[in-house]
């Protein structure tokens, strides 16, 4: 069973959990909003809110100068800063600006949080999920703590027309150039006239007036074949297709002997026989030599 084993393993031993949550921990304070793993989120809470909470139970204390406090709380203080920083490193580089600057946190736990949650019970930090992430589909959320200037500055509405970073812009620009343009619509053929609408004595009558056909101008003339080129689009298609079959047809047709042609074998035909009769000598001839050298 498993009993007395509060807390996510990771799969890690005791020490690189242990480092894992000094790093998470110490980068939280430093930068008060971080982005990591939603169940990494959820166990740095525990750690890094028992540490603000170390801070605060020591009252003014915890920020008071040191010239103004007793011997007694500044032996309170130095206890409570010396358990704190048995787990939180010292120092944290943070980026203000063009530069960076050197943070302590053990100072800044002590002093500037401890003061701006004095009246608060818990719940120093906020999660916020923010969806998975590309690869691993791991879900991610964001910690940070409450009340903090970079909070503040994220939960803001932004004005219109200004995106959240510079990036969306591009984005945006980039979707517009890659979409491609929308098919342009065929023109629409000319509109029918509208039917005229009959009395009753007309009617009766048995006559209707009929709208008389508009009289085309120059220009719609020279504009009319354009239009009903367009206003045929399917037959396009259909025309496309008898050319082709045209063409396959062509292709695939015997060509035509020509006359010459034809009558070039004729006439080698014709020679060849003539050059055969020359070399056979007649029958009677045969027969009179053999007459003679009978005799």
């Amino acid at each position: 069973m498993r009993h007395r084993k509060a807390g996510r393993q990771f799969g890690r031993n005791t020490s690189h959990r242990r480092a894992m949550f000094r790093a998470l921990a110490a980068n939280l304070l430093a930068h008060e909003r971080i982005e990591t793993t939603d169940t990494k989120a959820k166990e740095l809470r525990r750690v890094a809110e028992r540490l603000i909470t170390r801070a605060i139970r020591l009252g003014p204390i915890a920020y008071t100068p040191h010239a103004e406090l007793s011997r007694a709380d500044r032996a309170r203080r130095l206890a409570a800063k010396q358990r704190v920083s048995r787990f939180l490193r010292r120092f944290a580089t943070v980026r203000e600006g063009d530069g960076y600057r050197e943070v302590d946190l053990v100072e800044k736990v002590f002093v500037e949080l401890a003061q701006r949650y004095r009246e608060r019970r818990g719940g120093y930090t906020r999660i916020i999920k923010v969806g998975r992430r590309r690869g691993d589909n791991a879900p991610m959320s964001i910690i940070e703590l409450v009340d903090s200037e970079r909070a503040a500055r994220a939960a803001q509405p932004r004005p219109e027309g200004e995106p959240a970073s510079g990036g969306e812009e591009v984005v945006e620009a980039r979707a517009a150039e890659v979409a491609p343009a929308a098919p342009s619509k065929p023109a629409a053929s000319k509109a029918k006239a509208a039917p005229v609408e009959t009395s009753t004595e007309d009617k009766k009558a048995g006559k209707s007036e009929q709208p008389e056909p508009a009289q085309a101008d120059e220009g719609d003339s020279a504009s009319a074949p354009a239009e009903t080129e367009s206003a045929s689009p399917a037959e396009a298609p259909k025309k496309k297709a008898r050319k082709k079959t045209s063409k396959v047809a062509a292709e695939t047709a015997p060509a035509p002997e020509t006359e010459e042609k034809a009558a070039k074998p004729a006439k080698k035909r014709a020679r060849k026989s003539t050059a055969k009769s020359k070399k056979k000598p007649d029958a009677d001839d045969a027969a009179d030599k053999s007459g003679e050298g009978g005799e």
